[in-house]
């Protein structure tokens, strides 16, 4: 009996870390939940189109499970890791088997690293990493073939949302500029030891070869502005005096430097940062409610600058639309009507 009153009392002092496979303390703090589900492994594994020659890379191996599956499959695994606890079990775990020989680990920071030449990604990772690591990946060079990861389910639901869902936003439109992006599958929370309090899902995400020829700024610019009120008509955004504002001072300065776009070499970096995404309401904000500014910019006196933006909306029919609602294929008709008539939305 007294042992029991003992087993009882260690998890209580520990809530925040569990111990499983060789001891190793698992901090939810720190996104450190193993998958625990051997069939679910094996089918991530199956689903990520592994070849033998294939060179794979692994983002937070954790204590291995997923590991030795993707070993037994490639040529090799670089695993990138950064408790360094996880780092000597992993080595440990694989020391003196015939797969030591194709793993090679990375201690550190994923973001932070430079990654080697890998064709296939394949991670369950921490959930507070995922917008700035899928951009990190879809702008390594050279271009992988697929990524396999698990992300929380709302951001993987974010990833593949389509015009009109309620979840569409400017991380929908910027991962599907740069890749074919796909939810394979829905994972519960109870495969993981120690369970998270949300549920995940399994995407596969393709870079697109080649890239868009867009200006990545310029098209950042655009789908920003458009997405800060999505479901506003694109009329009633672009009347905003702080819009025709700040368009107008780009339009002035580029023009005196007599620059243009900058073409697909642009940094990537601006598209990874979705946090707004994540903080503004779903569903914005009420479409019938004008700003205070637009009202007051009315006046009857439209500026020639002002006329010059929305006629470029009129031209393209989008005045009445939303940005909710459009493609690809629109934001990208959209961001060439602007170009053309001298408007751009970055001033470098």
């Amino acid at each position: 009996m007294a042992g029991g009153k003992i087993q009882k009392r260690k998890p209580a002092a520990s809530a925040a870390v569990s111990h499983y496979q060789g001891g190793v303390p698992f901090h939810k703090s720190k996104g450190q939940h193993i998958l625990k589900n051997p069939m679910l492994v094996e089918t991530i594994v199956q689903k990520s189109g592994i070849k033998p020659t294939d060179v794979v890379l692994e983002i937070g191996p954790g204590t291995g499970n997923l590991t030795k599956k993707l070993l037994e499959a490639a040529k090799s695994v670089i695993a990138v890791e950064l408790d360094p606890r996880m780092v000597l079990e992993l080595q440990r775990r694989f020391q003196g088997t015939p797969l030591s020989n194709k793993l090679k680990v990375i201690q550190g920071d994923v973001l932070k690293c430079d990654l080697p030449y890998f064709d296939i990604c394949v991670a369950n990772i921490p959930y507070q990493i995922s917008s700035p690591l899928t951009f990190k990946l879809l702008s390594h060079r050279p271009a992988f073939r697929c990524a396999v990861i698990m992300f929380q389910r709302e951001f993987a639901m974010r990833l593949v949302a389509q015009p009109g869902d309620t979840l569409y936003c400017r991380l929908s439109v910027n991962t599907q500029l740069l890749a074919r992006v796909s939810h394979l599958l829905k994972v519960g929370r109870n495969n993981f030891r120690p369970p998270p309090k949300v549920d995940s899902s399994v995407v596969r995400i393709e870079p697109r070869k080649p890239l868009p020829p867009v200006s990545f700024k310029e098209w950042d610019g655009l789908v920003r502005l458009c997405f800060n009120r999505k479901n506003k008509t694109l009329g009633s955004i672009f009347r905003q005096k702080s819009v025709i504002s700040l368009l107008e001072k780009n339009y002035k300065t580029l023009q005196s430097l007599q620059s243009g776009s900058s073409g697909v070499e642009d940094d990537l970096g601006a598209l990874g940062d979705t946090s707004e995404d994540f903080s503004m309401e779903v569903d914005g904000g009420n479409d019938d409610e004008m700003d205070v500014e637009d009202r007051d910019g009315d006046g009857g006196e439209e500026s020639d600058f002002k006329e010059k933006v929305l006629g470029v909306l009129r031209q393209g029919d989008f005045e009445e639309k939303r940005s909710s609602k459009l493609t690809q294929v629109d934001f990208l008709y959209l961001l060439s009507l602007f170009n053309k008539a001298g408007i751009h939305f970055s001033s470098s």
